[in-house]
């Protein structure tokens, strides 16, 4: 039997006598293996808590689909989440979506969707960033071309605060 099959107790086929008690190590192997898939499927479950809708609709009506979010860069006022989304009705020369509904938009997503994401440990971001753009782009590259709006929010009372950006 290979030497790391004996250390791991899982390749044995005969069992072995310890203090008058049989004791076979396929037992030791399989108990490792259901508590490693026990460990998996709380693990699964837990990433299935709070799933992203694929699209949904805001209160200006526009489909909005979530792209992603951005927890590694700071805000300009320190730790900051960013939810991003794409919304093609905000496009500048195509869309029917204007900035203030946009804006309604941006609030509504901070309150119903960001704040229900936002990790209930480790540290408390100092801001919300919700932007919509009418393209998937790039976190971080410039894309001239794209219609972007931007909006932060600081979290009072369990709501979002819009905060000059």
């Amino acid at each position: 039997m290979p030497v790391a099959a004996r250390a791991f107790g899982i390749a044995s086929h005969r069992p072995r006598q310890w203090r008058g008690k049989r004791v076979c190590n396929q037992r030791i192997g399989a108990g490792a293996i259901g508590i490693v898939l026990l460990w998996a499927g709380i693990g699964a479950m837990a990433e299935e808590a709070a799933p992203a809708p694929e699209a949904f609709a805001v209160p200006s009506g526009q489909e909005i689909r979530f792209l992603e979010t951005v927890q590694s860069a700071p805000g300009p006022d320190g730790l900051a989440i960013r939810f991003r989304f794409v919304a093609p009705a905000i496009d500048r020369t195509t869309g029917t979506i204007g900035v203030e509904a946009a804006q309604a938009d941006m609030e509504w997503l901070c309150n119903n969707f960001a704040l229900l994401r936002v990790p209930a440990t480790g540290p408390v971001p100092s801001q919300i960033i919700v932007s919509l753009s009418d393209r998937e782009v790039a976190f971080g590259e410039p894309a001239p071309e794209a219609t972007q709006f931007f909006e932060a929010y600081a979290v009072e009372g369990g709501h979002c605060v819009w905060e000059a950006f």
